[in-house]
């Protein structure tokens, strides 16, 4: 039902204190989500092997120097690689004759980065990662200035595609300060394959983008990798503005949206943070109502459609999922199936 084998975006770094853990649910299995008292991030699966209540319910301890997940129901104890660590029931010669080491719950790799924390989700026969976790194309050093939040009640297919899609644009995303009902006409991207993805090749943005204008005179590039990766890059005077989403499922009929923002434009320095949340929220906001709204159609079960040019970028996401399992599943190499083109559609 899921990719697998991929970095999924598992949290940001400001969420993870030391000490302390959380709970999230990613392709429909329980997560937790820890820093250890040393300030290493670590991930194991959320569910107690005992009694399967869950591990984020607990606390996290440090015994003789070593950060521990305390299981709430009966006290029992996990270190940060999954092991278990003690059972508090045990008599002195029963804790003799159980080999603990033989108790364990699933971990996972992760990886740090430019205040994102990822997670690599393979499969459990080989769950070490035969990839390298995505970076951003930011200058050293950068962090978060902002990061929205939002759930959509959907597939992450559909999730995926909603965003994607250019024609839609005109209907739902029609406000003053962006584009207006009369400024709808023909346009014509250029787009390449990019790793597991493609890219909307570095242009200028369309002159009805009100909000560009504003930036100078910028060049824009959109990249989009699975399982669900867009960034947007916004370069004008050689100062940025970028946007990267996270699509992430979290089960069959949920995915989250998460949207993490980095800039150093002047022009964004000195506008009220309020302003730039609420027209990030209001975009995010439109296309979440539209999917959810999808659905209700969606549970009749209708015949679907895609078409040229505008709803190529879907095939191609669809492309990419075949290809990317294909290539797990047979071990032949991964070959990208996104050929360099140009689309033209009315937006």
């Amino acid at each position: 039902m899921f990719l697998r084998d991929l970095w999924y975006f598992g949290a940001l770094s400001s969420e993870l204190k030391p000490g302390q853990h959380l709970h999230r649910e990613l392709l429909g299995q329980a997560i937790l989500f820890g820093r250890d008292h040393e300030g290493r991030a670590f991930a194991m699966k959320d569910v107690c092997p005992h009694r399967g209540i869950l591990l984020s319910g607990g606390k996290m301890q440090c015994h003789e120097g070593e950060s521990q997940v305390e299981c709430p129901y009966h006290g029992w104890r996990f270190r940060t690689d999954g092991s278990c660590a003690a059972i508090p029931s045990l008599t002195a010669d029963q804790a003799e004759a159980m080999d603990l080491s033989k108790i364990r719950t699933r971990t996972f790799p992760l990886h740090e980065d430019q205040g994102l924390v990822w997670i690599y989700y393979g499969s459990e026969e080989n769950p070490e990662p035969t990839i390298a976790p995505p970076k951003l194309d930011l200058p050293e050093g950068e962090r978060p200035r902002m990061v929205i939040h939002d759930v959509f009640n959907c597939h992450v297919d559909h999730a995926v595609i909603g965003l994607m899609d250019p024609a839609h644009i005109p209907f739902i995303h029609r406000q003053w300060w962006w584009r207006s009902g009369k400024s709808v006409h023909e346009k014509a991207k250029q787009f390449g394959p990019v790793g597991r993805g493609f890219s909307m090749l570095p242009h200028v943005p369309s002159k009805n983008s009100y909000l560009y204008a504003l930036l100078g005179e910028p060049q824009t590039e959109i990249r989009f990798e699975i399982p669900g990766l867009r960034t947007e890059y916004v370069k004008a005077g050689g100062k940025h503005f970028t946007g990267f989403t996270a699509v992430t499922p979290t089960n069959e009929n949920s995915t989250a949206i998460t949207i993490v923002v980095y800039w150093d434009h002047p022009l964004l320095h000195i506008t009220p943070n309020f302003l730039i949340r609420k027209g990030i929220e209001t975009f995010v906001g439109q296309d979440r109502e539209a999917v959810n709204a999808q659905q209700i159609g969606l549970a009749y079960d209708p015949d679907l459609m895609l078409i040229h040019d505008s709803d190529v970028q879907a095939k191609w996401y669809f492309a990419l999922k075949r290809a990317w399992t294909k290539h797990r599943e047979t071990g032949e190499p991964f070959v990208n199936p996104v050929k360099p083109a140009t689309l033209r559609w009315r937006s």
